[in-house]
């Protein structure tokens, strides 16, 4: 399901663009919950602490950080590693599916660390380092040098990520409320919710949420997303239910026959979102939100920068400073553009630093 030579239906670069914004909740905002919309888009990437309630300000009308700080309080959303070995804020539902879903690609990961790791005996690894962990939570420091002390020859930096790939470790609170420090300190999924995991999802199921977040997509597509292969035999079963249509390149893309596909000329307002969105992160051709000659430019080293929305593509990068909103547009920008951004940074700043004065500032032009 890559290319295909029938008389499927192209969907453009800015078709494509539009129905993502659409599913990503960023062509307007909506008034669901943070809690429904984590579970809708899926998890958000988390990296950092900030990122999650960014991503929320953007799509989200009447959102505060206070009410994500609330779930994550409540044990309704965790930080836990999942899509592409990346810590995520789950569902607490999601947290105990999704996790098992991508646990393939967790093993797979355990090999680049072979050599760190002879000798060791993982299944021994996993009962040990969850006793550890459920006993107090762990550091991943304590925990390398727990382990260390069983297997004294092997890398100490392996054992750890042999702990966190084994087992669904999740960062526990203070870590990840907004405005509130803590260092990761680390316990099981099972002992944080107070429930046992549950089966991974069927991978057809999960295809048709990714559809509804992502789509319309490949199989690559999703396979990017998720860090995981063999995907195309659920693509395969699902396709009496689904639409097909195909890129300007002849690809293959399947769609919920339901799902919103706006006009290509639907106004997408500016958007301010955090590093490493998932909408930049979650196809294997990412050219719908990012233009070719864009590409690594919101990146410097192993840096992520934040992202700037113009039109619906990524058109630059913003940084906060202590008391001014920096924009750095890749282009130049129209004074009714300049107005439609700053207007855009206005809302993000009173939606996550009330009562903080911030100026806003055009930057020097990345790039030129």
């Amino acid at each position: 399901m890559t290319k295909t030579t029938t008389s499927a239906p192209v969907l453009g670069i800015r078709a494509l663009n539009r129905a993502t914004l659409d599913r990503q909740l960023l062509l307007r905002r909506s008034g669901r919950s943070a809690k429904a919309a984590v579970g809708h888009l899926l998890g958000l990437q988390a990296q950092n602490v900030k990122p999650p309630y960014y991503a929320l300000a953007a799509r989200l009308d009447g959102f505060t950080p206070e009410e994500l700080s609330a779930l994550m309080a409540d044990r309704e959303v965790v930080r836990i590693v999942t899509m592409r070995s990346t810590i995520h804020t789950h569902t607490a539902a999601d947290c105990l599916t999704l996790r098992p879903l991508v646990q393939p690609a967790r093993d797979r990961e355990l090999t680049a660390f072979r050599k760190g790791l002879e000798g060791v005996d993982l299944d021994r690894l996993a009962v040990l380092a969850r006793e550890l962990v459920e006993a107090e939570p762990r550091t991943m420091k304590q925990l390398r040098e727990a382990l260390l002390a069983e297997w004294p020859d092997a890398d100490p930096q392996a054992l750890a990520i042999a702990a966190r790939c084994k087992l669904p470790l999740v960062q526990i609170t203070p870590r990840g409320l907004w405005g509130r420090s803590g260092q990761v300190a680390l316990t099981t999924a099972e002992h944080w919710l107070g429930r046992p995991a549950e089966r991974a999802p069927t991978p057809d199921a999960t295809v048709l949420r990714y559809l509804a977040a992502f789509g319309p997509a490949s199989v690559r597509d999703m396979q990017t997303w998720a860090g995981l292969t063999r995907l195309r035999d659920a693509f395969e079963r699902l396709r009496p239910q689904l639409l097909t249509f195909r890129d300007e390149h002849g690809v293959e893309l399947v769609d919920l026959p339901d799902a919103p596909r706006p006009a290509e000329d639907t106004p997408a307002p500016p958007r301010f979102l955090p590093e490493f969105d998932n909408l930049l992160l979650s196809h294997a051709d990412r050219t719908r939100v990012v233009p070719k000659e864009y590409w690594g430019r919101s990146w410097q080293g192993n840096q992520a920068h934040c992202t700037l929305l113009v039109d619906g593509f990524l058109a630059g990068v913003w940084r906060l400073t202590a008391d001014t909103l920096v924009v750095e547009p890749f282009g130049r920008l129209t004074k009714a553009l300049r107005e439609d951004v700053t207007a855009e940074g206005e809302r993000m700043l009173a939606t996550l630093h009330p009562g903080t004065s911030y100026d806003i500032r055009f930057g020097t032009v990345v790039g030129t």
